[in-house]
């Protein structure tokens, strides 16, 4: 399937479940941001050969990693017939992981929710993955060099997506070039102190190619000139479709 018609069907598929959400229940206190638009910034990704990505993973098994209510894999599994397992840490999760729990009882859907804390020592409930969707979650992660080595020896395919920085916060030095990662305090962007380690674009392609991922495809999007790890109105989010370097031994 080319990406355009999954693009369209996912859209259309956001504003059912959108819906859906609030027959279910509208006073609960679902996730408040759109993780099905993910599908746009793809859409500007995937080039060539990597458009047809996904119809390759129909049937596979696919991980949804920091996946909010799960919402996106919920998607890939009723279009694609994917095999979910939806992972995340319950404590952080905005509803507690009760969203996601909630949505794969009420649609009927096989996905398999799990709570898994990244941020220790960790086991992927299976021992391989088609691919792995990790999107928004690098830059809240303490060890982001840990999480990545272990998924690329699990998973064959990795579209990952996190927050990058030209300069730093006074804009006094230039990290672009350079294989840096700033470590934001705890309330220096958006107040948030899950908010941890944000990467030049050299660091997070050096961190890429030192944790075992080959790069397929990638893209930034919103302030591509003079981004900050900290500014609200200067947020450089990098998109990438990775490939395992050890998924040739498999």
């Amino acid at each position: 399937m080319e990406f355009a018609t999954l693009r369209d069907k996912a859209l259309s598929y956001r504003e059912w479940l959108l819906a859906r959400k609030q027959e279910i229940d509208a006073g609960f206190d679902w996730y408040p941001f759109d993780t099905l638009a993910n599908v746009l910034h793809l859409d500007g990704l995937l080039s060539e050969d990597n458009r047809n990505v996904f119809g390759e993973l129909a049937g596979r098994r696919i991980a949804d990693i920091g996946a909010a209510d799960g919402d996106l894999g919920f998607f890939l599994e009723s279009e694609l017939g994917c095999h979910i397992d939806v992972v995340d840490t319950a404590a952080p999760n905005y509803n507690r992981l009760r969203g996601a729990r909630l949505l794969a009882e009420s649609l009927g859907s096989s996905a398999e929710i799990h709570d898994v804390d990244l941020d220790n020592q960790f086991a992927l409930p299976a021992e391989h993955y088609g691919a792995v969707l990790f999107l928004g979650l690098l830059y809240h992660l303490r060890n982001p060099f840990y999480v990545l080595e272990t998924l690329a020896r699990r998973s064959d395919l990795c579209f990952v997506s996190t927050r990058i920085a030209q300069l730093s916060p006074d804009h006094g030095t230039r990290l672009a070039e350079q294989p840096v990662a700033y470590l934001l305090h705890p309330t220096e962007a958006n107040n948030d102190p899950t908010n941890y380690w944000i990467f030049s674009e050299a660091g997070l392609r050096r961190l890429f190619e030192r944790t075992g991922w080959e790069v397929l495809d990638f893209t930034t999007v919103g302030c591509r000139t003079d981004s900050d790890p900290a500014a609200q109105d200067r947020d450089e989010r990098a998109f990438a479709l990775l490939r395992s370097r050890w998924a040739q031994d498999r």
